[in-house]
């Protein structure tokens, strides 16, 4: 949760917004990152790319940035999968309303920032196992497996 005070002096807890990208390719492999170990939550875990969303920018503007930092990948193709807003997420210690895009790699065009200390293709029946992923990144992966 975000505290915060609104301008007329009331508190608030806000919820965070955040976009992630399932970004598959024509070989029908999924791209990961295994986040940095010095992440508080979920370091050294598969993850699907993806972030907080800056003030200013849109959803959409935000995966395709998010994506890219992290992986280094330009994504076209964004559609949106599906919203999570529940407030127990797996190994999540804040609620987190988070936007789950799907989308293909379009450019290799740079390099991953540190929040990621690798990036791996991956087969789609060839996943990282559920105690070797962040957050509740596998069920959503599977969502997308069945719904695709």
């Amino acid at each position: 949760m975000i505290k915060c005070t609104f301008e007329n002096g009331t508190p608030a807890s806000l919820r965070h917004v955040v976009v992630d990208a399932i970004v598959v390719n024509k070989k029908k492999e999924i791209l990961l990152v295994k986040r940095s170990k010095d992440k508080v939550t979920e370091g050294g875990k598969w993850a699907l790319p993806g972030g907080f969303m800056d003030r200013d920018e849109t959803l959409i503007e935000a995966v395709l940035r998010e994506t890219k930092e992290e992986t280094g990948w330009e994504i076209g193709d964004v559609e949106l999968l599906r919203v999570v807003d529940n407030p127990k997420r797996r190994n999540e210690d804040r609620q987190n309303v988070a936007f789950f895009y799907t989308c293909v790699p379009v450019k290799k065009s740079g390099k991953a920032d540190d929040e990621s200390s690798e990036q791996r293709w991956f087969k789609l029946d060839g996943l990282p196992e559920e105690e070797e992923t962040a957050f509740d990144h596998l069920e959503i992966i599977e969502f997308y497996l069945r719904n695709k």
